[in-house]
């Protein structure tokens, strides 16, 4: 009996998300050429729209940090200029020295 060697394609590889940020800021964050990027890597440049189109999509659209509660005695600084209560009892504090746009486009958000 002869023996058959059977030859299949290279496995498959994986990236770690802080490879593939790496690589994405590489490609799209300069001036560098997308395909050159993903030449040097040996992925195909679709594979890199790929992985920028998920990033996109995993962003937060509301562009909202966590908020932070604190108890109302123990928080400091300037009393606040304008406080607007949201339905369930939850309360937006905007202090006095908050810049316009950002009072704005909370606001906005929250319309």
């Amino acid at each position: 009996m002869s023996q058959i060697t059977l030859l299949t394609g290279q496995r498959r590889r994986t990236w770690t998300d802080e490879q593939k940020l790496a690589i994405l800021d590489e490609a799209f964050g300069g001036s560098a050429i997308v395909a050159d990027v993903a030449r040097r890597h040996e992925i195909s440049t679709g594979l890199l729209y790929t992985w920028r189109r998920n990033v996109l999509a995993a962003r937060d659209e509301s562009g909202f940090v966590p908020a932070v509660v604190v108890d109302g005695a123990a928080a400091e600084g300037p009393g606040p200029a304008i406080v607007v209560e949201l339905p369930r009892g939850a309360r937006v504090t905007i202090s006095a020295d908050t810049p316009a746009a950002l009072v704005t486009a909370t606001l906005r958000a929250l319309r």
